[in-house]
């Protein structure tokens, strides 16, 4: 569990990353551009917004929902711009050094005045750029969740099952500014799939059971031939997971630990397996993955399929003849190019990975979470088919 002092320097972090980078953006797009009253004004935008991020994503934790949702909104909205502005600005420096070097260079005239009007160019541009994409992001996040069809085959995998139909839902974030309305008509769009399985791989909500119970409750209407099943997410993990894996059970969904279980029958069946989340042990009472368990005892000749919230556990599993991983956690990268910076964590980001023998899919999440915006990684309910092959 975490400790006050963990959270006391999870909060400097948080408010020296958010200030550093306000600054950067100060620098570049107001101070830069000597425009006078922009320069006072900028001052108090850009410190409101620094101030504001952090203490926003605190209040929204306490405060009733009726006013919490609203805050996050807001500030969630805010701090997806600020990413997006942030991102331009960075890519405007080979603008400002290739000038630069021309003039280092006398290939033109060291010149202030046209320092300055480049400076304001790019200050407008990016402030375009980023409420342009901004826009777009929220429109793809907020707006209906696209099914996405995945054809997998494996060498395991029963003949007599072909065409088996398995919908994956992954980081749904239901919180501050995702509510029960909104998963209403996921779970009514999922029901027209007619799946065979629904599993769900983590981070469902961003909130206690008190909290949220009634706006996780259409989760109990899915209906699947052989189930729902469901892995904790690091996020559950945020919101008491003990309580989640309780009232989830009590809604009729099978919460894998550690274990797996037969789909089908006889000849016509395979396993499905579930683990905590990869960082579940930090959070100590009996909490942690162990794949090992989870297959101890098999028959190697049947197919197997692991739910796992973290693509990192592709390692592992590749050596324990899993022969597809489902997993989530990367939303993609949610809002590009952030996603090479998740790639530097997880290695796998979204779609279709191989390792060995294994076959991983990475789902971009049906959800978001922080900013309602998607940029280049648009929301999913995931559709796959599987065969032998």
């Amino acid at each position: 569990m975490r400790s006050w002092v963990q959270i006391l320097i999870a909060m400097v972090v948080v408010f020296a990353v958010v200030g550093g980078v306000h600054y950067y953006l100060h620098a570049r797009l107001v101070r830069a551009t000597a425009i006078e009253p922009w320069q006072r004004i900028g001052v108090w935008v850009f410190t409101g917004s620094a101030l504001l991020i952090p203490l926003g994503m605190i209040g929204s934790r306490f405060l009733p929902r009726s006013i919490s949702s609203i805050v996050a909104y807001v500030t969630f909205t805010w701090m997806g711009l600020i990413v997006l502005a942030f991102f331009l600005t960075v890519a405007t420096e080979l603008v400002r050094g290739g000038a630069a070097m021309l003039e280092l260079t006398k290939i033109v005239p060291n010149d202030p005045e046209r320092r300055t009007f480049i400076s304001r160019l790019l200050s407008g541009g990016v402030g375009l750029a980023a409420l342009g994409l901004g826009g777009f992001g929220v429109a793809a996040a907020r707006g209906q969740v696209q099914v996405k069809p995945v054809s997998i085959a494996l060498k395991r995998f029963p003949e007599l099952m072909n065409g088996f139909r398995l919908v994956q839902l992954s980081d749904v974030h239901i919180g501050p500014t995702i509510d029960g309305k909104w998963l209403a008509d996921i779970v009514t769009r999922v029901n027209a799939l007619e799946p065979d399985v629904v599993a769900i791989t983590g981070d469902l909500v961003d909130g206690s059971v008190a909290e949220l119970r009634e706006h996780v409750a259409p989760l109990a209407e899915l209906k699947a031939k052989h189930g729902v099943f469901f892995v904790t997410g690091n996020h559950e993990y945020y919101s008491g997971p003990d309580e989640w894996i309780a009232e989830l059970t009590r809604m009729g969904i099978k919460v894998l630990r550690n274990e797996r279980v037969s789909i089908g029958s006889d000849e016509a069946s395979f396993d499905l397996a579930g683990i905590d989340d990869y960082r579940a042990k930090d959070y100590g009472r009996g909490h942690g993955a162990d794949l090992a368990k989870a297959v101890a005892g098999r028959d190697e000749s049947r197919e197997l399929v692991l739910l796992a919230h973290q693509p990192k556990h592709a390692f592992e599993a590749s050596k324990m003849g899993v022969g597809l991983q489902l997993s989530g956690h990367t939303h993609g990268g949610q809002i590009f190019p952030w996603g090479f910076f998740v790639k530097l964590d997880q290695t796998f980001v979204r779609g279709i990975d191989r390792l060995e023998d294994l076959t991983l899919y990475t789902s971009c999440g049906t959800g978001y979470w922080g900013p309602p915006m998607r940029v280049g990684a648009p929301p999913e309910i995931t559709l796959i088919e599987l065969s032998r092959g």
